[in-house]
Formats: C-alpha cells, sequence, structure tokens
C-alpha cells in the first residue's frame, strides 16, 4: 500500500520541488521510503508501505526491464504468482506484483485489465509513446485524482491534498459535488469537491497523451442473477471465500484480521485459520459503551488467535474530529469514521496488514432498510390503485404503517432508496441552502426499480466506493495501515451479486446464504445476531459541550467560510442536534479546514 504522484509536462526536472511537495502530503500513506523518477516530459513519485518484495528490487518508481516503461503503484495484486505463470518470459528482477503490471502491460497494453485482479490504482508512464497509462480497481478501493495545472501540466496522485501541494492549482468549488454531499453524506465517487480536480472513478482507465485526456470503463458489475439452488449455492460460496482469503494472505509481514464479533468479520477469521496456524485479531470498543468484544471474544477463543483488545475512553470529540476529518480532504459525515480513525491507529501498534469484513451487508443483503424494501415490494404494488388509495380508508395495519406511508410517497423500491436511506437533506431543503446544481450519477447497468438485487448493485457502484472504501482507506492510510477487503475479490463478489434474492433475506432473516454456509463456523450466539451500529448516536455527541460550541463557532458565525456556498439564514434551521446539524458542521469543518485554498 503507497501513494503515488506525478507530473506530466515538459521539461519535467524543472518540478523536481513540486513533486517532492506531492509526495510528502501524502507521507502517510507510505512511511518507508519516498523517492522521485524523471524524464524529459515526465515526472513520477511514489510513497512506499513495504508489504511485499521489502527488498530494494520492490523500489518504486519502478522501471521495466527496457526502461522505456516506468509505474507507480497503490494497491495489491492478489494472487499474482498464479498470474505470473502467463508471462514467465519477462525477465523479472524481484518477487513483487508491481514487476508484474509491467510485464502485463509490456505484452497486453490496456487489455492486462481484462485479467488483473486486486485493489488498485497506478500510472505507467510510456516513454517510447510518450503517453500515461493510468487505471483504477474495479470496486473502488483505491483512490486516483487529476487535473490540469496552470501551465498545462497533467498532474495526478492518490489524494486530493497531494495535487494541491503541487501549488500548481488554484481550486475551485463543485456545487455538484456540495449537493451530493448534503444528500448523502459523501461526495460522488465520479467527481471530486473541487470542479477543477477530478476523480478517476472505479473500473475506469485513463490515457493522457498530447495533451488528451481520455477516460473508459473497462469493467461492468455482472447484471444477471444466477438460477442455483442453496445448496449449490452454499459449496460455491464456500470455495469462493476460501480462495479470496487464502489469496490475501500473501504478504512478507505478519497479516492480521479486525474482529468486531459481527458474522462478517467472524467469517472472515473462521477463513483465515483455515491455512494459518495462529492469527492475530484486532478488536476495539469504547469504555462503558454498548460494546460488541464479548462476541469477539468468544471467535477468538474458538479459534485460538493471538488477540489484542483496545479498550479506550471516549475522548474529546472535537479534538478527535479537528484532527482526524483532514485526513479526507473533502466534507465526510459517516459518524464512524472517528471510531474508524481509533481501530486502524490501535491496529497499526501490532501490524501493517489487516483483513476486514467491510462490503458483506452490501453483498448479501444485510442491512434492515433492505427488508424494508423487502416488504415494500412484496405486499403493495406501487401500480394498484386500492392500495395507493384505498387504504387510506380501509387500512389499519399498524405493523405496516410505515410501509404504508412510503409506499404512497415513492413511486417504487429504488426511488425509496435513493430518496430516504441514508438521506440528510431533500432536493427541496437543499434548493433553500441555496444549492442547485444537482448531480445525478450515472450506472454501469440500468436498474430495475422493483429488484432488491439492483438496489444492492446500485449500493456497490455508489455507496461502497464513494463512502465505505474512502472511509477505509483514508483512515487506514492516515496510519500507515494496509485494510484488505476479501469479500470485494472479483471471484467471490461477482457470485454473490448474482445471488437470487431469495438466497439473501426474505421477511425474517438476513445474510441467509452467509448463514446458511458459515454457521457451523461461528458461536451459537453470534449465529443469532443481528447487525449492530459501530459508533454513537449523533444526539448524544451534541450532547457534549464541546462540540456545541465548535458548532457555535463555525454555524453560527456569518463570516465562516461554508457562508460562501450555502444561506446562513436557511442553515439556522437544521440546528437541532440531529444528523442533518452534523451533516452541516461537517461542511464546514472541511471548509475552515481548507478556507485558504478554496476561490
Amino acid at each position: 500500500m503507497c501513494g503515488i504522484a506525478g507530473i506530466i509536462t515538459p521539461n519535467a526536472k524543472n518540478y523536481t520541488e513540486e513533486i517532492q511537495k506531492m509526495t510528502r502530503a501524502i507521507a502517510h500513506r507510505g512511511p518507508d521510503a519516498e523517492h522521485q523518477e524523471f524524464f524529459e516530459n515526465a515526472a513520477l513519485g511514489h510513497r512506499r508501505l513495504s508489504i511485499v518484495d521489502l527488498s530494494e528490487t520492490g523500489k518504486q518508481p519502478m522501471f521495466s526491464n527496457t526502461a522505456n516503461e516506468c509505474i507507480v503503484f497503490n494497491g495489491e495484486i492478489y494472487g499474482y504468482q498464479e498470474i505470473k505463470k502467463d508471462f514467465a518470459d519477462y525477465p523479472y528482477r524481484g518477487s513483487s506484483d508491481t514487476e508484474l503490471i509491467l510485464a502485463m502491460y509490456q505484452k497486453k497494453g490496456k487489455k492486462l485489465l481484462e485479467k488483473l485482479p486486486g485493489m488498485f490504482a497506478f500510472a505507467i508512464w510510456d516513454e517510447e509513446k510518450q503517453q500515461l497509462f493510468c487505471a483504477r480497481d474495479r470496486f473502488g478501493e483505491k483512490p486516483f485524482y487529476y487535473a490540469i495545472g496552470k501551465n498545462g501540466e497533467f498532474i495526478f496522485a492518490s489524494e486530493i491534498q497531494a495535487i494541491l501541494a503541487s501549488g500548481l492549482i488554484e481550486p475551485k468549488i463543485n456545487n455538484e459535488a456540495i449537493y451530493h454531499f448534503l444528500q448523502y453524506g459523501y461526495v460522488s465517487t465520479y467527481q471530486s469537491i473541487y470542479s477543477n480536480i477530478f476523480t478517476l472513478p472505479p473500473a475506469h482507465f485513463l490515457i493522457y497523451s498530447n495533451g488528451n485526456i481520455s477516460v473508459e470503463r473497462y469493467y461492468e458489475i455482472p447484471k444477471n442473477d444466477l438460477g442455483i439452488s442453496l445448496s449449490d449455492a452454499k459449496e460455491e460460496f464456500t470455495s469462493l471465500l476460501k480462495n479470496a482469503v487464502q489469496k490475501q494472505l500473501v504478504a512478507d509481514v505478519e497479516v492480521g484480521s479486525f474482529l468486531s464479533g459481527g458474522l462478517d468479520s467472524s467469517t472472515i477469521v473462521a477463513m483465515v485459520n483455515e491455512f494459518k496456524d495462529k492469527q492475530t485479531t484486532i478488536s476495539f470498543g469504547y469504555s462503558g459503551g454498548d460494546s460488541e468484544l464479548k462476541f469477539a471474544d468468544e471467535i477468538a477463543m474458538k479459534y485460538k488467535t493471538n488477540h489484542i483488545e483496545i479498550y479506550e475512553n471516549r475522548g474529546n470529540i472535537v479534538t478527535e474530529l479537528l484532527k482526524v476529518s483532514p485526513f479526507f480532504d473533502e466534507p465526510f459525515a459517516d459518524m464512524s469514521y472517528v471510531p474508524q480513525f481509533k481501530i486502524c491507529e490501535a491496529a497499526a501498534r501490532h501490524l501493517k496488514v489487516v483483513l476486514a469484513g467491510d462490503v458483506g451487508d452490501e453483498l448479501f443483503g444485510g442491512y434492515s432498510f433492505y427488508r424494508v424494501e423487502n416488504q415494500l415490494k412484496n405486499h403493495f404494488s406501487y401500480n394498484n390503485i386500492f392500495y395507493k388509495f384505498g387504504l387510506k380508508q380501509f387500512g389499519k395495519f399498524r405493523e405496516t404503517s410505515y410501509l404504508t406511508k412510503e409506499n404512497i410517497k415513492h413511486k417504487n423500491i429504488l426511488d425509496f432508496h435513493q430518496n430516504s436511506v441514508r438521506n440528510f437533506f431533500s432536493s427541496k431543503e437543499i434548493a433553500e441552502l441555496g444549492i442547485n446544481a444537482k448531480y445525478d450519477q450515472q450506472y454501469s447497468f440500468k436498474a430495475n426499480p422493483d429488484s432488491l438485487n439492483d438496489i444492492m448493485r446500485t449500493d456497490l457502484e455508489k455507496y461502497v466506493p464513494g463512502n465505505m472504501l474512502v472511509k477505509s482507506d483514508r483512515m487506514a492510510m492516515a496510519n500507515s495501515l494496509e485494510v484488505r477487503t476479501p469479500f470485494l475479490d472479483k471471484d467471490f463478489a461477482e457470485f454473490c451479486i448474482q445471488l437470487p434474492e431469495n438466497l439473501k433475506l426474505d421477511s425474517e432473516n438476513d445474510k441467509i446464504i452467509l448463514r446458511e454456509a458459515m454457521g457451523n463456523y461461528w458461536t451459537e450466539t453470534i449465529r443469532n445476531r443481528h447487525k449492530q451500529g459501530f459508533g454513537s448516536s449523533v444526539e448524544k455527541w451534541f450532547e457534549e459541550k464541546n462540540l456545541m460550541e465548535l458548532s457555535d463557532d463555525l454555524l453560527k458565525n456569518r463570516s465562516s467560510k461554508v457562508f460562501d456556498f450555502i444561506h446562513f439564514s436557511t442553515a439556522q434551521k437544521y440546528l437541532n442536534r440531529d444528523k442533518k446539524h452534523w451533516n452541516l458542521l461537517q461542511l464546514a469543518l472541511w471548509a475552515d479546514h481548507t478556507k485558504q485554498l478554496i476561490h
């Protein structure tokens, strides 16, 4: 895991200072080494967190055997040893997965992406073609940003702050991104908070040549569901997951696992036990809270892990927010980012690489609102006049009154999902705040608005890369920690995406396929568990005096930078110590942190 940066411009050696500023801005992503390489028209920089091939042969930027190509790479190519066999004629100098990408590029060019698994963001400078080839992994685990500098330079980096550190660009606010943040609490994975800094979306590659930028999608998630029985699905599920975990255990340092005591993390620990006699597990909990540590203990004891429990008293929330939020570069309102930072901070004291059980809810149907949507779909018809109008007169269904209301309000379950789930502000409220530039994300498939599986596909292309993986990457790399996500193994994830809805959830059960396939690997207590959130409630946090003082400083002061973007008077209506208040506070925190940069 590393940080990458580059400047493509004539006389690139004149940009030594700029490329050094860029790599130093992301030193947390790679504290083990820093290096730059220069061509006549390209400067490449790298920060290294040494995981595979710890020797000098793993150093980046890395030249190919001909020295015509040079790569900077962030990520891991899982199962790369097997792929190497298909490119055995390349004269490898070391044992890194980075060198494999160079070998593949020489033979296959951009088509290498068809066969490249793992999590990655990389850039290859081709000296002969005078061309830069960049790509980002299928699900968006690793970030990649780019911009055009004030003198026409093409600039790229792992994080926005590295691009800003170059001093070659004056960032301008993107009102579409602010709209998306106000609605969902994060910036879309298809754009950045700045209108003149861009993100390379997941599953896309970019070619920069002769001053022209070309961006294309190279991968689409499977659109069709499988016809498969539960018994066959269980067998395939277990086989693919074991294979995914085995590949992600490859490293020249110890690989541990996060263990919350939930179904997903317990599953990962159980699968690691298939391949390692002894593993290290990390659990984190706040003292005095509703801790999951007792569940984690059960799994740790079952598999006899080297179990590390981190208890911490809740600190000064304002101090933590001011310390942690700048690592995002953009406004970010997911409340769990502080505890996520803390567990990564704790893990980094013991390990460099950790496996996590992220994205299980989206793949197996684990969220409670999926069950609500399943009820909406199964019990009400949006096209049925009786239900739309007759229920008001005849329906007295206490347990479905909420569903009845939502059925009348929304066109279909996709509309409900996009406008009721994980939302902060409505379109009308955002307009009243002064933001009208709405952004509509494009997907690689046309969703069936009554399909739960298509809602989960939508989450995989929207929420997962825009929120979940941003949080995971930034909080881990802030602590120089690599987090791997076995559930996003291409073969395993594709299989789960295509499983029929009835193998994921019904009116009574969630994560059916996971429970059926993995139940025997858990303890009885964990088998009976349902999802528990990680963190605290917004209302409880706003009980803290210092948080309200921070809020008053930022949101009741007309001169605060945030009010360059939204209306002061309208914002005052939403300071009610709830999630909308929290959203505005995160926007104000970001604006205050970056106020010297924004134009």
